[in-house]
C-alpha cells in the first residue's frame, strides 16, 4: 500500500504517522504539511521530527499552505501545546522539506502512478483543494481518500456544529467533497466515541523504546485538555482512527452512504458538514462518500499500541 499523508501535526497527527510507520507493507510515499494545529512551519517541521522517531526518515516532506482559502487562520495550541506536540521536544530532523509545495508534490506523485497512491488527510483540505485546481483529474488519479473531518450526527468541537479540520478551511472542504473523490469520511461520529482510555494510556507507559515514551508524553498533554472538557483523562483518536481505516478495512464495522457538502454562509453553522439524511433525500448528482458509523474499538486500541512497540 502507498500513501501520501496531509496533516498538521499535532498531536493525533503523530499518533497516525506512527500508525503508519510500524507497518512493513505500508509505504509512505510522501508527506504534505498543511497549517491548523500549528503554522505550517511548525508543522512541517514537526512532520520531519516525527518520521525520525518513527522509523522513516527519508520520506519527502513539503511545505502547504499556510492559511485557508478564504478566512484568516485559526491555530490550536492550546489543545496541542507551544510546538504541537505537547510541548515535547523531539531532536532536529536530519532531513529538510523538498522544494516542491504539498501540492505540487502530490500531483507530481500520483501523475506518476495513476491509481496507486491512496491519501490520508488528517488536517484543513487547503492543499488537496489546491490539488485539484492543479491536476483536475486528481479525483481519478488518487486511489482513494481518506479523511479526518466533520461531524454528521454529532455536535461540533469548534462551534456548534462544526468540526476543527473542516472548519479551518470550508471552501477547501466543499471542493473537496464536490471533486468526486472515493471518500471514506472519519468524523466525529466515530472518532469521539473511539478514545483511548485510562487504561490504556497506562499500558502504553509501560511499552519500552523512545517511540512509546514520546508518544506518551505527547498523549499526557492531549489527555489533560480532554481532562478538562469532560472531567475523564483520556483522548479522542482522531487522526490515528482515519489511518486505521485507510490501512485496515476490515475494522469498520459500520457505515452509510451520502453525497456531502460544507456550509460556508451560515451566521450559525458556517464549516458544517451537511448530509441529506432524510428517507428519500432529493436526487443528488454528487458522487456520495462512505460515513463511518462503527469500527472494532478494541482491535483498533490494541493495533495501535502494537504499533508503538
Amino acid at each position: 500500500m502507498r500513501v501520501f499523508v496531509d496533516c498538521d501535526p499535532g498531536i493525533d497527527d503523530a499518533v497516525a504517522l506512527a500508525y503508519l510507520a510500524a507497518r512493513d507493507e505500508v509505504e509512505i510515499v510522501g508527506v504534505g504539511a498543511v497549517f491548523g494545529n500549528n503554522s505550517v512551519d511548525v508543522t512541517a517541521d514537526n512532520a520531519l521530527r516525527l518520521l525520525d522517531l518513527y522509523g522513516r526518515p527519508g520520506v519527502p516532506v513539503a511545505v502547504g499552505a499556510g492559511r485557508p482559502l478564504v478566512q484568516e487562520p485559526r491555530l490550536a495550541e492550546h489543545v496541542h501545546g507551544g510546538n504541537g506536540l505537547g510541548d515535547v521536544e523531539l531532536p532536529a530532523p536530519s532531513g529538510k522539506p523538498v522544494r516542491e509545495s504539498a501540492a505540487e508534490l502530490l500531483v507530481n506523485l500520483v501523475r506518476a502512478a495513476p491509481g496507486e497512491i491512496d491519501v490520508l488527510a488528517v488536517g484543513p483540505l487547503t492543499n488537496l483543494a489546491i490539488a485539484i485546481g492543479l491536476e483536475p483529474e486528481l479525483p481519478r488519479l488518487v486511489r482513494r481518500l481518506v479523511v479526518m473531518g466533520g461531524a454528521v450526527r454529532a455536535p461540533g468541537n469548534v462551534s456548534s456544529h462544526a468540526e476543527a479540520n473542516i472548519n479551518n478551511d470550508p471552501e477547501a472542504a466543499e471542493a473537496v467533497f464536490a471533486a468526486g473523490f472515493d471518500l471514506d469520511l472519519v468524523a466525529l461520529d466515530i472518532t469521539m466515541e473511539t478514545v483511548a482510555t485510562p487504561e490504556w494510556l497506562a499500558a502504553l507507559k509501560e511499552v519500552p523504546g523512545e517511540r512509546a515514551e514520546r508518544t506518551s508524553a505527547f498523549l499526557d498533554f492531549y489527555s489533560d485538555f480532554y481532562a478538562g472538557l469532560f472531567g475523564v483523562r483520556q483522548c479522542a483518536m482522531h487522526d490515528p482512527l482515519a489511518a486505521a481505516v485507510l490501512v485496515d478495512p476490515h475494522l469498520v464495522t459500520g457505515a452509510y452512504e451520502t453525497p456531502l457538502r460544507v456550509e460556508l454562509s451560515g451566521g450559525l453553522t458556517r464549516g458544517m458538514t451537511v448530509a441529506d439524511l432524510r428517507p428519500r433525500p432529493a436526487r443528488d448528482e454528487r458522487r456520495p462518500a462512505r460515513v463511518i458509523t462503527g469500527v472494532a474499538e478494541e482491535e483498533f486500541l490494541g493495533r495501535m499500541l502494537d504499533a508503538l512497540r
